[in-house]
């Protein structure tokens, strides 16, 4: 198998470069209807800030959704996908796109503690639990979130209540065959411990992955084995592949309120 081919995505699409160009537009846009507070400090890099999205009226009791963006650990930022707000918006639902230092200025396991020293600072800001969501690194990072042992942070041990992760990468020893690796410098032990695949699981936080049917073989074996493995430890698991959808038309789905994805978030709003 040709690893550097499968992990590919923007080769494998051709047109990414107008999806790009679309979320740009849809999120700039959705930042300026919108009541947002922007560029929210949660730590001390220059990158570790998240824009806050309120649903109309307030969300205010219910968790709060959290989205991290993908582009491999090493590229994208969070102001392409403020539009994702727009579907649990309507459901709700307060919003929270955070964003991360890239590759190679940090390794990948310094943007899962990132991520973690955001969701300390959401819970203890909000005082609320969090349904963490991303697409691709993002739903890498999601998952890691909800494998994570919260009580070791001094946080509650119920902070995740749900994880939705869209094209997630869950194992990433493969990454490594790949000329993504110049950036992200993961060697064998680093790989295995960025792996929520790997990881104990502390809880039963549910979890849905869900990708693309036209994604590559890699990227569907790879959303399909986390849900295989914790559903074999009692977890609620859920496993989607979208039909016509390919690894970046499912990135923004969430910002569609009558998607099924939506929907999901909104039923784990309210479990």
């Amino acid at each position: 198998m040709d690893l550097a081919a499968e992990y590919n995505n923007r080769a494998l699409v051709p047109d990414h470069p107008a999806v790009f160009a679309r979320w740009q537009e849809e999120a700039q846009a959705f930042r300026e209807s919108t009541p947002a507070k922007l560029d929210i400090s949660y730590g001390a890099r220059p990158r570790n800030r998240f824009d806050f999205f309120p649903a109309p009226g307030g969300g205010g009791q219910g968790p709060l959704v959290v989205f991290i963006h993908g582009g491999y650990w090493r590229s994208l930022d969070k102001n392409l996908f403020s539009h994702v707000s727009r579907g649990p918006n309507a459901m709700g639902l307060d919003v929270a796109v955070v964003g991360y230092t890239l590759c190679p200025e940090v390794l990948v396991s310094d943007i899962i503690d990132e991520m973690r020293q955001c969701c300390l600072f959401l819970g203890q800001t909000y005082g609320r639990r969090l349904i963490v969501s991303g697409h691709s690194a993002g739903g890498h990072l999601a998952a890691a979130m909800a494998a994570t042992d919260w009580q070791l942070y001094g946080a509650r041990p119920d902070l995740i209540q749900a994880c939705l992760s869209i094209s997630g990468v869950f194992d990433l020893r493969p990454v490594m065959a790949t000329p993504m690796n110049e950036d992200l410098r993961l060697t064998a032990a680093e790989a295995l411990a960025a792996s929520p695949l790997f990881w104990p699981v502390p809880g039963r936080v549910p979890l849905d992955s869900w990708v693309g049917a036209d994604e590559s073989f890699e990227f569907l074996r790879q959303a399909r084995s986390l849900p295989a493995a914790w559903a074999g430890l009692g977890i609620p698991c859920r496993y989607e592949a979208l039909a016509g959808h390919n690894h970046f038309s499912i990135g923004d789905l969430l910002s569609h309120p009558d998607h099924p994805m939506t929907l999901r978030l909104a039923e784990f709003a309210r479990s």
